[in-house]
């Protein structure tokens, strides 16, 4: 646990117990120096899917989703109440992976019918500038020719 350094052990102790509670907390993996702040669903009664304070006497049982560096992962892990440490790994999330590619083509399949959208809008438009200014040209053209049907004649 990484939160409140400065602030006493008893303090932090509590201080970690209530943002577990709340549903997040700081960690960091001390070989590598990777910081995390978790986020997974608040406490009621000492227990949610992501946090489990039931499980173990003295230690807190936890699971967070996120994405990290563009990969779904899933941190799983405990943390000793009294000590602020524990032991945790990066899991490489199947489940999310999926429902976020799944996301990620449906929104690219929305921006590329835009763009075909956008396209055709666009061929429209030319089309009815093009047919506009040839008639604009004929009428100038025959404005300006000789042999108007009409002229006069001696």
């Amino acid at each position: 646990y990484t939160g409140y350094r400065d602030r006493p052990v008893e303090e932090r102790q509590m201080r970690f117990q209530t943002a577990c509670r709340e549903g997040h907390t700081e960690v960091a993996f001390i070989a590598t120096g990777t910081n995390l702040q978790l986020m997974f669903s608040p406490c009621s009664n000492g227990y949610s899917e992501g946090c489990d304070f039931n499980k173990e006497q003295g230690k807190v049982h936890i699971k967070s989703c996120f994405i990290m560096n563009g990969v779904c992962v899933r941190w799983r892990g405990w943390l000793d109440i009294e000590r602020l440490d524990g032991v945790g790994c990066l899991e490489y999330d199947e489940e999310r992976a999926q429902i976020e590619d799944a996301i990620l083509r449906e929104q690219l399949e929305r921006y590329q019918q835009r763009l075909r959208d956008f396209d055709e809008k666009q061929r429209l438009y030319r089309s009815q500038h093009e047919r506009h200014a040839e008639v604009e040209a004929r009428k100038k053209q025959s404005e300006l020719s000789p042999d108007r049907a009409g002229s006069a004649s001696n």
